[in-house]
């Protein structure tokens, strides 16, 4: 997500061949056509309408409600007929029998109450169904980082280890129980479902770089268990019934001292974390325990229907500051999973599995994302592209390079795409499959230092210079999506078309936004397309006419996309599940009143926002919403 973190996050120093090197010989083509480049670029890709979207460009348009107008103000808007309705903010108890501390909205929850509550910053969630049902199930739910201005009573500074214990509970993730009950959704509480997953969780590590000695610490000698998960953001169901997250920003949580190795720098550590963790934990603290980066980074897989599960790092599935990852499955039942780095100039992955899903849910499946082979994305000047196998002695792979065998080829995930000569994007964050097409769906974010000075150029997948308002890329593979070429596009460019500068413009088909993230297919076909502004760049210059952080929706037949919701002041819009007849969407509001720093002021903790308890002298809170049509019907049409 487009959290400080994120932005400052650019450690790409590699020499490969990338895109904006290949674009100079389609440029020299478009010279001698007498065309820019800029222009060819944008002209062709109008809206979601362009070549390849797997629908009819003139079929009767399938968005059944009116837009709404640029969110301004501090409240969640969504169109006439339809009802929202917040469900669990943080702070809730997340039903636990007998462990059920009331949220305190002066902030003085203990660092115990804290880790059986909901956590901080919701992000990524999926619905799971009881009973197939679509009024009953669990919420698996991302808490991606905290703000300790909010978080504490007397806020960031002075950092004690109570504080650090409280944060550590306040990330992870939650799983808790819903009902629809009439026309009101509620938390079922207790629940023998509940469940917290924060800094003191064990986690299963398997996979090949599970047991390698770079993930061996003192307190881990055999390297196979990790206590916790951090800074999880997007999520995504399986086929096989389980939950996958992604840890996403993890290398701000390190203190890494003066002397940095230049792995660990290729990852974005520095010398002080953001949050004060290692001078109270030693985990944190990269001089005491230089291995334990190493164990984060990775893609989670949870079983939210089975309570005494052990959660598991899937390390086949590479190590990175994985946004999150999608599955879709081969004609033969393999699964392929694809995934990204919010980073900037980073790189958009698929693991293809060995195996095939066999019927019986998780259990049957539980070591399906152990055994494949992980690829790198290369997008060609001419609408093409390749999969670059990251196998351990194929090609520069090799132990003269720093690759002692496949474990580290997968710690060192970036350093192997470096060589291999991956794209570097404009921030890869959510996908999406689209089941019936079987195009696949990327958010690039944005990126204010592409084409700047020191920094790689434009290129044809990322083609504007200075790109704050960021674009949405689509593939389709050769043959199944176990292939190993691919041809893409651009499903839209961004923007507002009053800007002055061209690169700001984008050539959206409907309603304006910037800075996509969020991204899902509802059961209906729709695709449904969040953003994420900092609220650094809200309300003014380029973003003066785009108002709050929104959702809209894209009718792939028609090309059209539609504002559906927007929201209260400086959050980001997140999370898409929907039940399985497309009647409830449940979303994230996460970080409603975020602060220019990422951390808010203790003692004015409603200075932008006070949504949604609207309590004086109270603090903004992220929650879950829950979205209904008053008439029971089918969300978006």
């Amino acid at each position: 997500m487009a959290k400080d973190f994120s932005t400052m996050e650019d450690s790409n120093r590699s020499g490969n061949r990338s895109i904006h090197e290949v674009l100079a010989e389609r440029r020299a083509v478009l010279k001698l056509a007498g065309v820019s480049a800029l222009a060819s670029l944008l002209q062709p890709l109008s809206g979601c309408a362009s070549i390849g979207a797997g629908g009819n460009a003139n079929a009767a348009p399938r968005l059944g409600f009116v837009a709404i107008p640029p969110g301004v103000g501090d409240a969640l808007q969504v169109p006439a007929g339809y009802v929202a309705q917040v469900i669990a903010a943080w702070g809730e108890p997340i039903g636990i029998a007998g462990q059920m501390p009331a949220f305190r909205m002066d902030a003085s929850n203990n660092a115990e109450d804290q880790a059986v509550q909901l956590g901080m910053h919701h992000d990524g969630l999926a619905f799971f169904p009881l009973n197939g049902a679509s009024t009953h199930g669990l919420i698996a739910l991302n808490h991606e980082y905290t703000d300790d201005g909010l978080l504490h009573p007397d806020g960031f500074l002075p950092m004690t280890p109570a504080k650090v214990k409280k944060s550590q509970n306040a990330h992870g993730l939650s799983v808790y129980e819903v009902r629809l009950n009439g026309q009101q959704w509620e938390m079922v509480r207790p629940s023998r479902y509940a469940r917290r997953f924060t800094l003191g969780t064990p986690f299963a590590l398997s996979g090949p770089a599970a047991g390698h000695p770079l993930m061996r610490t003192e307190a881990d000698p055999q390297g196979r268990t990790v206590l916790g998960t951090l800074n999880n953001c997007a999520s995504s169901q399986t086929p096989w019934g389980t939950y996958l997250s992604g840890e996403e920003n993890w290398a701000f949580y390190f203190d890494g001292g003066k002397d940095i190795s230049p792995h660990h720098r290729r990852w974005g550590v520095r010398d002080k974390g953001f949050y004060g963790w290692g001078a109270h934990d030693p985990r944190f603290d990269v001089t005491r325990t230089p291995h334990e980066p190493n164990r984060f980074g990775w893609v989670v897989e949870v079983d939210p229907m089975d309570p005494t599960s052990t959660p598991v790092k899937r390390t086949a599935l590479g190590r990175a500051a994985h946004e999150g990852a999608w599955v879709a499955l081969t004609r033969d039942q393999r699964a392929v999973v694809y995934s990204g780095e919010d980073a900037r100039f980073e790189y958009i992955y698929k693991f293809v599995s060995t195996g095939r899903m066999q019927p019986g849910g998780a259990q049957a499946n539980r070591e399906l994302l152990d055994h494949g082979t992980l690829y790198v994305a290369r997008f060609d000047a001419d609408g093409r592209g390749a999969w670059l196998p990251l196998v351990h002695g194929q090609g520069p792979l090799t132990a003269a390079n720093g690759f002692a065998d496949q474990g580290e080829v997968l710690i060192k995930a970036r350093q192997a795409s470096d060589l291999l000569g991956g794209t570097k994007m404009d921030r890869p964050e959510w996908l999406s499959i689209d089941t019936a097409s079987r195009w696949v769906y990327c958010t690039l974010t944005n990126n204010s230092q592409r084409g700047q000075a020191g920094h790689p150029g434009v290129d044809a997948a990322n083609p504007r210079a200075n790109n704050t308002m960021g674009q949405i890329i689509r593939w389709l593979e050769d043959g199944d999506h176990d292939g190993l070429q691919f041809s893409w596009n651009h499903l839209v460019l961004a923007g507002d078309p009053a800007n002055e500068r061209a690169e700001a413009k984008g050539n959206v088909k409907g309603d304006i936004f910037g800075c996509p993230d969020g991204l899902g297919f509802a059961p209906n076909g729709l695709l449904w397309i969040q953003t994420d502004a900092h609220a650094t760049q809200m309300y003014k210059g380029e973003f003066k006419n785009i108002g709050n952080n929104q959702m809209l929706a894209c009718d792939p037949q028609t090309g059209e996309i539609r504002r559906f919701l927007t929201g209260p002041t400086h959050c980001e819009i997140t999370g898409i599940a929907f039940t399985p007849d497309g009647r409830n969407l449940f979303i994230s509001v996460q970080h409603p009143g975020e602060t220019p720093t990422d951390r808010s002021d203790p003692k004015n903790p409603s200075q932008y926002s006070s949504w949604p308890d609207y309590q004086k002298g109270g603090r903004p809170r992220s929650a879950n919403v829950v979205i209904r049509k008053r008439d029971g019907g089918v969300i978006g049409t």
